[in-house]
């Protein structure tokens, strides 16, 4: 089809069914991914049989919570990459469909679990499956739009729909804690962590209705058909070819990633030094031990302790809502310069720089010393750092041909991106031992500042050898 905006024609029927399709992919691509820090806490309270008021039994719950994030994220990144080879080997849609499947089925008997290992297992194959939706969706949608307008138009406002996983599943969670007691019990109880997960099944039930209407890339087909459609191979991503490509996009995927994980991911741990009355929470806990330890009654305790918990729930609840409606600015905005700016290095960098000089400032000083001014920085680091994750969609389809095309994404996505970058988290924890301040609080904000500098600065720079795509229409 040729690329003039003239020939952009009305999307059809069945183009509106794959949209919609993509769309209620990427959105809970995020909500399943966000549902571990709102459910880790009860959940592991009480598959693990502890009490969270208590020091050992608080350690033991965030000694299973590091568990389920690096291990959900080693596997999504390990078979995210096999994924990628599975698309250019099999094709988008199958492998599109049964990643969402394989995510909302994992969900599901999640709600049903009896121990923390099995929580951790469906925790690794629920993020298998968005991390392999994410490089067949791309694929997919880029190969079905051919019309250079339209299709970075589509990949644009489909990737915004992640940012509304966020704000859904924050508000699955409140119905299920707000209403538990009226759903039907699961193992004897009515716990809101179950009701939760169970509502990942969501985006298999539209799947399964519309999935007779999806088409295959046409492009993956004709030449299949044609028996022109060459294997795939992770060793020709290194290529003379492809190798600058490929190792550019990585490194700065991972830095898109590090600034997420390093720093912005880390935010509900630093809002209880911005709330003086959250302070009294170690304090408490201290008493309710020594109280258990004399056989003295604790309840009074614990209901103070209670209280004190919620407000800080809410109140990191508060700071999220923030940095999600950022990153949903952030994707809306990438989508529209996406048709409108033809440089992909100048598109990448009205986002860094600005966050580049932003971020950093938003953890050294907004993060340390006034809770208002946090959620107006968080919107801001949401903004800049999200759209990036939309931009990578929109860019890594021009850069490989169509039988690499899924095999160099899942290169990038997931070892740059989940196995790499996700590193920030440590990098940024090691850190906050260095790190000036009076408050653990107060020295992490200042390791997130640190390594947000770093991974800003690195990625702008490599802006510099990011290969621009030699033509609007995707390499064959």
């Amino acid at each position: 089809m040729p690329s003039d905006d003239s020939t952009a024609r009305p999307l059809t029927p069945t183009q509106w069914a794959i949209v919609a399709v993509a769309a209620i992919g990427f959105a809970f691509d995020i909500y399943e991914l966000l549902m571990l820090p709102l459910i880790a806490r009860p959940a592991l309270a009480e598959l693990l049989g502890v009490d969270p008021a208590t020091t050992s039994g608080n350690a033991a719950i965030l000694t299973w919570t590091g568990y389920m994030m690096w291990g959900s994220a080693l596997s999504g990144g390990t078979f995210g990459l096999l994924g990628g080879y599975m698309t250019d080997r099999f094709g988008r849609r199958r492998v599109l469909v049964w990643s969402i499947l394989l995510y909302a089925g994992s969900a599901f008997a999640a709600a049903f679990s009896t121990s923390a290992a099995m929580l951790l297992v469906l925790r690794c194959t629920t993020f298998i499956g968005v991390c392999v939706e994410f490089v067949a969706a791309v694929a997919w949608l880029a190969e079905l739009f051919p019309n250079p307008r339209q299709r970075e138009a589509v990949l644009g406002y489909t990737q915004a729909f992640s940012s509304f996983g966020g704000l859904m599943v924050a508000g699955a969670y409140w119905v299920a804690v707000t209403y538990a007691d009226y759903f039907p019990a699961i193992h004897g109880g009515h716990s809101p962590w179950r009701y939760t997960l169970i509502s990942g099944l969501i985006p298999a039930i539209p799947l399964i209705i519309i999935r007779p209407f999806l088409p295959e890339s046409p492009a993956w087909q004709r030449k299949r058909a044609l028996g022109e459609l060459r294997r795939p191979s992770v060793a020709e991503l290194f290529a003379p070819a492809f190798r600058r490509t490929t190792i550019v996009t990585t490194i700065m995927f991972a830095c898109a990633y590090g600034a997420a994980f390093g720093a912005i991911q880390l935010t509900p741990q630093m809002v209880p030094g911005l709330v003086p009355e959250l302070k009294d929470i170690p304090p408490l806990q201290k008493k309710i031990e020594a109280a258990k330890s004399r056989g003295e009654e604790t309840g009074a305790l614990r209901a103070e302790i209670r209280k004190l918990v919620t407000r800080r729930e809410q109140v990191v609840s508060q700071v999220q809502t923030w940095q999600e409606i950022g990153g949903l600015v952030g994707r809306l905005l990438l989508a529209y310069l996406a048709v409108r700016i033809v440089s992909r290095r100048l598109l990448l960098r009205m986002f860094q720089w600005p966050g580049l000089m932003i971020i950093p400032l938003v953890f050294l000083y907004a993060a340390t010393r006034n809770l208002e001014l946090l959620k107006w920085g968080i919107f801001a680091a949401g903004l800049f750092t999200v759209a990036q994750f939309s931009f990578w969609g929109n860019y890594l389809p021009r850069v490989y041909p169509t039988y690499l095309r899924g095999t160099g994404e899942g290169f990038a996505a997931n070892v740059g991106g989940r196995m790499i970058g996700t590193l920030g988290a440590v990098a940024t924890t090691q850190l906050q031992a260095f790190m000036p301040g009076n408050s653990p609080p107060t020295q992490l904000a200042h390791a997130a500042a640190v390594v947000a500098l770093g991974v800003y600065l690195a990625g702008s720079i490599l802006s510099f050898v990011l290969p621009e795509p030699q033509h609007e229409e995707l390499p064959q």
